[in-house]
Order: structure tokens, then C-alpha cells, then sequence
């Protein structure tokens, strides 16, 4: 479950923000993780707590947005919507694209106490 890494390591990057900010705690944390990204958002939510226990995100809370996968088909140039990676152009049927938007994972926002 690569989860609890990529949760350990958004915390560890927090606090770090926290440490230069010199805050105690952070209310609010706003994540951007792409529907392309790879990460099982039930998944994350379920070990963010266990990951976040004794640390200053412990009581915080966690907002996600996901953005959808779009695409550039590198045959046609069309640009469609992805549902799934390996997903081939609608228009032309070739599976060779540029990925424009959906693999996503960052922090965006801390609200700080």
C-alpha cells in the first residue's frame, strides 16, 4: 500500500512548511491528486489518520481535489477527456497521447493555526 508512504511523505513536506512559517499546528491541509496519479483516495483517507498521529497535522483537516484526466492524441492532436491511462484517442483510435491534466499530486494550500 503505497498509500501510507505518500501520506507520510505529504505530512513530512507540511511540517517542514510549518517549521519555516514557526506555527504550531496546521488546521487545514488542501491536496490536488489526479484521477491518472495512481493514488486510491480511500485508500489515503484511511491511513491519513494513522500517518498523521502525533504530528501537527493530527487533527487537521484534509481536503481533496481531483482533477480528470485530459489528453493530446500525438497522431490527430485531438484533445479528450481520460478515463484511464492506457485509454486510446476517440478520434483516431491511437494510444500515443500527451497527458495534459489528472496525474496531479500536490500540496496546494495550508491553513496554519
Amino acid at each position: 500500500m503505497h498509500e501510507l508512504s505518500i501520506a507520510t511523505s505529504i505530512i513530512k513536506s507540511a511540517e517542514v512548511e510549518l517549521i519555516e512559517n514557526k506555527a504550531e499546528s496546521i488546521k487545514e491541509i488542501f491536496l490536488e491528486i489526479g484521477k491518472l496519479s495512481g493514488v486510491e483516495i480511500a485508500s489515503l483517507t484511511f491511513v491519513w489518520e494513522l500517518a498523521a498521529k502525533g504530528t501537527a497535522l493530527e487533527n487537521s483537516k484534509v481536503n481533496i481535489h481531483e482533477p480528470e484526466g485530459f489528453a493530446r492524441c500525438g497522431e490527430c492532436s485531438t484533445e479528450y477527456h481520460l478515463e484511464k491511462i492506457f485509454d486510446v484517442c476517440p478520434n483516431c483510435k491511437s494510444p500515443f497521447k500527451e497527458i495534459l491534466k489528472g496525474k496531479e499530486l500536490k500540496i496546494i494550500k495550508l491553513i496554519i493555526d
